[in-house]
């Protein structure tokens, strides 16, 4: 993987989940962050832009810290469980060679080289409540005005557990995430590389209404809530679970990969045969014309959602197109974790187009 323009700090994906947790960086780089003028929100929260980071590279405090103090105002912990889960073996993140997707692919491949895009492989991982909830607790009073902490949380489906289990469990680390002074919650509904059905709520609309309204009913009605969701190629989907979600959660996260199956160049299938999700430049054209397409159906039915845009941002004009497209902020994961300083890059590039507009 290419080191970027710098020698700043950033995951090693040739080196384990467990290596990059414990050596993430512990001091944050001096830089000159630009001031750029206007107001911005995050589910009605204050924000000093719009640039945020996506639940995957912020493994820890460490990490949320370093990639705040590189202009990201909205940092999304990695997501969370009730009870410890090991990461997946290597490789966590193999580079592939994709166009931009459709979500019809029946495959893509490995690719000796950085081409832009990744299979990510980890699991969901997570640590104790016990050391997660005093984590977060630190990290968000060493945050500035203007930034936010949004934990990412999901269920852990256990032997004999049906769907209502499972919704309370998502509402048990909900609960602690807030007890723990994060600003927000992003339920995760969509891990493709997760078979098991917390893995997949997003492709069921009637049980992802039941999972956020139990968390719902589990939190303070003013805490923001979002929900975090994967390719849909079926539009009549991704009507059902927008209507079934509003009025009881605040944002849709979108979109957090393409799923596809990934060969070796002799053709022979990886990660045996299960598909893994496909992150970064690959997965932009699709990603934001889901944002679009989440955007027309709020309109359409009169719902009362934002959309949060993630997928393949490398630069100022990717995060103007995905706010023309509706999102009201984004999320980043795959370019930052490349280039830290992407941030304060788009944010410089973003200060000189509205300037020269004169807005």
């Amino acid at each position: 993987m290419p080191q970027g323009l710098n020698d700043s700090p950033r995951y090693d994906r040739l080196k384990s989940y467990e290596w990059n947790f414990e050596n993430a960086p512990t001091e944050s780089p001096q830089v000159d962050i630009p001031t750029r003028e206007g107001l911005w929100t995050y589910c009605g929260l204050p924000i000093n832009s719009p640039l945020g980071i996506a639940a995957g590279p912020l493994l820890n405090g460490n990490w949320v810290r370093y990639y705040a103090s590189l202009e990201f105002d909205v940092l999304t912990y990695k997501t969370v469980r009730s009870r410890p889960r090991e990461c997946y073996e290597l490789p966590n993140l193999l580079p592939v060679h994709a166009d931009m997707m459709s979500g019809d692919e029946d495959h893509v491949s490995a690719s000796d080289e950085w081409q832009g895009s990744w299979a990510v492989s980890f699991g969901m991982p997570s640590k104790a409540p016990e050391f997660w909830m005093e984590d977060v607790r630190q990290t968000k009073e060493k945050l500035s005005a203007g930034q936010i902490l949004i934990v990412s949380v999901v269920g852990t489906m256990q032997p004999g557990w049906g769907i209502e289990e499972l919704a309370n469990d998502y509402a048990v680390c909900a609960k602690k995430a807030f007890e723990s002074k994060a600003d927000c919650v992003e339920m995760n509904f969509s891990c493709p590389n997760v078979c098991s059905e917390d893995g997949q709520l997003f492709q069921s609309p009637e049980e992802a209404e039941l999972v956020a309204k139990t968390v719902r009913r589990t939190v303070d009605s003013t805490s923001p809530l979002l929900v975090k969701i994967g390719h849909l190629q079926d539009v009549a989907i991704l009507v059902e679970l927008l209507c079934r979600l509003d009025k009881v959660v605040n944002a849709i996260v979108t979109t957090n990969s393409v799923a596809s199956q990934v060969t070796e160049s002799d053709g022979s299938i990886l990660f045996d045969g299960q598909q893994r999700g496909i992150c970064g430049r690959a997965t932009r054209d699709a990603s934001i014309q889901q944002v679009a397409q989440c955007r027309s159906i709020i309109e359409k039915q009169n719902l009362n959602l934002d959309v949060i845009g993630v997928g393949g941002i490398e630069s100022a004009d990717h995060v103007q197109q995905y706010l023309n497209a509706g999102a009201s902020s984004v999320q980043l994961a795959t370019a930052p974790m490349i280039d830290p300083n992407i941030g304060i890059e788009i944010r410089k590039s973003l200060i000189a187009k509205q300037k020269d507009s004169g807005s």
